[in-house]
């Protein structure tokens, strides 16, 4: 029995290995062009001069095939998500307690701006990066990584709009047990909400 648990464990560990590297492949999309290769096999010259047999990389099955780990309630992700199923909920005030300050001092500075009859000083689709809205295609593509840090995180999301990628990262902070939105920033338009001076 101890056998087939440690060979049922170490399965597991290869695939969430394998998993993870199609997974992050995915949403980050190739390595850039001078990167330097990586197989997987021992360096031709390791230290101490012993020459070790390389080894084939284990093959990941394809990322349209992996099917996504349920979100955690109270997680980052869950946070996040409601922001990609349903448009412009960044800008509802209703929305706000989900902010804590930069991003909450610019957004409530923004509705103070439009109801003063003053303008707009955000794009209404700022959680999709100023995409147009299509929930079925963000629905197909969107894919989300979280990094938690003691009582930091952060969660990518990445999705496919009109054939153009996007990317932003959702900054957030726990307070009192919930986690909070600090700021958005869109690796692909680079631009940051708490840089918006709406005033």
């Amino acid at each position: 029995m101890p056998c087939r648990a440690v060979l049922a464990l170490s399965t597991m560990c290869l695939l969430a290995v394998g998993l993870s590297g199609a997974a992050a492949q995915g949403l980050f999309g190739a390595p850039p062009a001078n990167a330097p290769a990586d197989s997987g096999a021992p360096s031709a010259n390791p230290p101490g001069g012993a020459v070790e047999p390389a080894t084939p990389p284990v093959a990941s099955p394809p990322t349209d095939n992996v099917s996504a780990a349920p979100i955690q309630p109270g997680s980052p992700t869950a946070v996040v998500r409601p922001f990609y199923d349903q448009v412009n909920l960044e800008v509802d005030p209703s929305e706000r307690s989900h902010f804590i300050d930069p991003a909450k001092t610019v957004l409530d500075k923004s509705d103070a701006l439009r109801k003063s009859g003053q303008g707009e000083c955000l794009d209404p689709n700022m959680a999709l990066d100023n995409a147009d809205y299509d929930k079925d295609e963000i629905d197909k593509s969107l894919k989300t990584l979280e990094a938690i840090n003691a009582d930091q995180a952060k969660v990518v999301v990445a999705f496919v709009v009109a054939g153009n990628p996007h990317r932003l990262e959702w900054k957030l902070k726990k307070v009192g047990g919930d986690w909070k939105i600090t700021d958005l920033l869109s690796v692909t338009g680079e631009w940051a909400l708490s840089q918006y001076q709406c005033e």
